[in-house]
């Protein structure tokens, strides 16, 4: 597959996009965690995506891209594939625009997420045992019923949307030297990359993807050439997907510092640790942020680092099974 020729996000974009949404989600807090600091000897701070609307950062970017279309696509109707989050917000999004929405998503499927989308009146399918196998029958819904397809990473008005939670941080934070993020089909990390480079280029943004997923780490890898398929073994929702796309990995290629791959274990604890730390819930993709920084914590330390807390949309059942492990 080429490259494709969709235009990136320009800071530009990304402040457009802070005005377009700035009523529907929150502004989320920055905050210096002392037992992280302590436990990484170095000055980390946790970008509390976690408390956002619906739980996670995504729906900066469905209202974002929801805000922009017609009201001929808005008629038609949207329909998407989604892990959880993603859904989450596009359907968040149709429902504040009056729009019907439908979501594939995989069979047993997070419970908490597939409620939530169908409480905001969520046309909700499972489809597949795993995400790729949802996306290829929503993309053909899409072309047989003539519904507005909305890809889960090759959308610049998605990747403009969840951006904004980066420049709250630069506007929040000054001489910040990591920013970890949390990388499933890499929106967040293609955000992260844009604005620190227009807004502080001596930021490095570093990547965290788990091992049992690997198929964007793999990609970025290479360096140049098709994005490449891998195993999808991890529990992380968030993360749980066997393919990449050219879209996201050509930012990445171009953006990312650094990229590291984490185990299930790690991302496991790591959610304890933030709980115990911060207070908050986490769910497993937005601790594998943590997981990341513990796995460079030589190269972190005395260095102002932020972590990406990107979700808590954990189950009980999740949660029970992360601590008594």
């Amino acid at each position: 597959m080429s490259l494709s020729p969709l235009p990136e996000p320009t800071i530009s974009d990304v402040y457009d996009a802070r005005r377009a949404i700035a009523s529907h989600v929150h502004r989320t807090p920055l905050r210096r965690v002392p037992g992280l600091c302590e436990s990484l000897d170095a000055d980390v701070w946790v970008k509390h995506e976690n408390l956002q609307l619906l739980g996670a950062f995504k729906v900066r970017g469905g209202m974002n891209l929801v805000s922009r279309t017609s009201e001929e696509e808005r008629a038609r109707g949207f329909v998407t594939a989604s892990s959880g989050n993603h859904g989450q917000s596009i359907a968040y999004a149709a429902q504040q625009f009056g729009a019907k929405c439908t979501v594939f998503v995989p069979v047993g499927a997070n419970p908490v997420k597939v409620a939530s989308m169908r409480s905001m009146g969520a046309t909700v399918v499972e489809h597949g045992p795993i995400f790729d196998d949802a996306r290829v029958q929503s993309e053909i819904v899409a072309r047989e019923e003539g519904m507005r397809y909305v890809h889960a990473a090759n959308e610049p008005m998605l990747v403009a949307g969840v951006a904004t939670y980066s420049l709250e941080i630069h506007e929040d934070l000054d001489d910040i030297d990591y920013i970890i993020v949390p990388v499933g089909a890499g929106s967040g990390a293609c955000g992260a990359s844009i604005v620190s480079r227009y807004l502080s280029p001596n930021t490095k943004v570093i990547g965290v993807q788990s091992d049992a997923a690997p198929s964007v780490y793999l990609s970025w890898k290479k360096m140049e050439g098709p994005t490449v398929d891998a195993k999808m073994e991890t529990a992380a929702e968030g993360l749980a997907t066997g393919s990449s796309y050219d879209y996201p990995v050509g930012m990445l290629r171009k953006y990312l510092h650094d990229f590291l791959l984490v185990s299930e274990d790690n991302i496991q604890q790591a959610i304890v640790t933030l709980i115990a730390t911060t207070r908050t819930l986490v769910e497993h993709a937005g601790a594998t942020s943590l997981a990341g920084a513990e796995s460079i914590r030589d190269q972190l330390q005395g260095k102002r680092v932020v972590l990406i807390a990107s979700g808590a949309n954990i189950t009980i059942d999740q949660l029970k099974t992360v601590i008594a492990d």
